[in-house]
């Protein structure tokens, strides 16, 4: 920021992408395509691959197995019918950590860990207005 000045920040207006990084291409798109995620671009056996992420992209990176991650937060995805995607992802064999519930914050989520240990959020607003 330049010293004197009234600079205003650039105002952040959505994201493009979000990379994850697998050991696995096949078994991380097996897992998100049981999750509803659309390919876009590359596959199971794709060193990198997309998936469409309402107006964004989900994509996933393989990594050699020398690279170890551990837990580095959370993604969030809204969606319209949370309950419908925990039977989807438990007919699919997913192990979603529990059942969907109301937050105080107005959400009703549920959380879910990939083969690779990034966790994913999946949610719907309460009150639809609050989108």
């Amino acid at each position: 920021m330049s010293e004197g000045r009234n600079v205003r920040p650039a105002l952040i207006e959505s994201i493009s992408a979000l990379t994850l990084a697998t050991h696995d291409m096949a078994r991380a798109v097996r897992f998100y395509e049981a999750l509803g995620f659309a390919l876009r671009y590359g596959g199971p056996m794709a060193p990198f691959t997309s998936f469409s992420a309402g107006n964004a992209c989900l994509n996933l990176t393989t990594e050699g197995s020398d690279r170890d991650w551990s837990w580095w937060g959370r993604v969030i995805f809204h969606v319209a019918d949370v309950d419908a995607l925990h039977r989807q992802a438990i007919a699919a064999g997913l192990q979603p950590q529990d059942a969907p519930r109301d937050a105080t914050w107005g959400e009703r989520f549920f959380h879910v860990t990939d083969p690779d240990g990034h966790e994913l959020s999946f949610a719907t607003p309460l009150d639809p207005r609050r989108t």
